[in-house]
């Protein structure tokens, strides 16, 4: 039988590549969004792939969510921990609604999400949690004090969780992608694409979303067993841990 995997924020950019790559190797997809209803709809009519509304921010509604998804396709093995946002302004015009925001998806989510789910990976002693992180995370980037805060907290996260799963079959990693070719990056403007941000970069060009979507697959698969707690840059050459 199929291994199941929920993937968040999975209906588009690097969540829908995820997703995407996760069915072709086999696994039974969940992709959970927040709120682009035809985005989401567009993603399951090409990819068969259901997609599953709810807001990662709130925890009854993501233990509503993964009990209708545990119900309809069976326990959740592997969760990937995706969805994000950013409401990105310098520190001192930053607002108290955007701080809370940011760490409510990005932060507040992975608790939210992983909590429901881990009793039932503890008892069948098999777990895979993959937490996407950012570049951000860690080397920190002036007008995302929130996000930044957020994603190097998903690290911690990561590294706490992993040394209490060990033991049980449970892995728990963090990918952190740097510039990657979503819809969301291509809209920068291209000069400044091309002056300011791929200068950074040592490869000389965005990362693609199927390239951290294959980080993924490996580190859900049986064979990644014997990994966890680990961090995995995924930058170009731009930053290292």
């Amino acid at each position: 039988m199929a291994r199941v995997a929920v993937v968040t924020g999975g209906t588009r950019g690097i969540g829908a590549a995820i997703a995407t790559a996760l069915k072709s190797a086999g696994y039974t997809v969940a992709a959970n969004y927040a709120g682009n209803d035809a985005a989401a709809e567009r993603f399951s009519a090409e990819t068969g792939i259901p997609a599953v509304k709810w807001d990662v921010g709130d925890y009854e509604s993501c233990r509503a969510g993964l009990e209708r998804v545990e119900g309809e396709i069976g326990p959740v093995d592997v969760l990937v921990n995706n969805a994000g946002i950013t409401r990105d302004a310098m520190f001192h015009k930053m607002t108290p609604d955007q701080w809370k925001s940011v760490m409510r998806t990005n932060l507040d989510g992975l608790f939210n999400m992983t909590h429901p789910v881990w009793p039932g990976m503890r008892k069948r002693r098999f777990g895979r949690v993959v937490n996407i992180s950012s570049i951000n995370g860690q080397k920190g980037q002036a007008g995302q004090t929130n996000y930044s805060a957020a994603k190097a907290g998903d690290i911690g996260f990561t590294r706490a969780l992993a040394q209490e799963g060990a033991r049980v079959g449970i892995t728990v990693n963090v990918v952190c992608p740097g510039y990657v070719g979503t819809e969301m990056v291509r809209a920068i403007d291209e000069k400044v694409l091309a002056e300011r941000i791929l200068p950074q970069i040592p490869v000389g060009r965005l990362g693609e979303p199927d390239e951290i979507a294959r980080i993924v697959v490996f580190l859900a698969s049986d064979e990644a067993g014997f990994i966890t707690g680990s961090t995995i840059t995924a930058n170009g050459g731009q930053y290292f841990a």
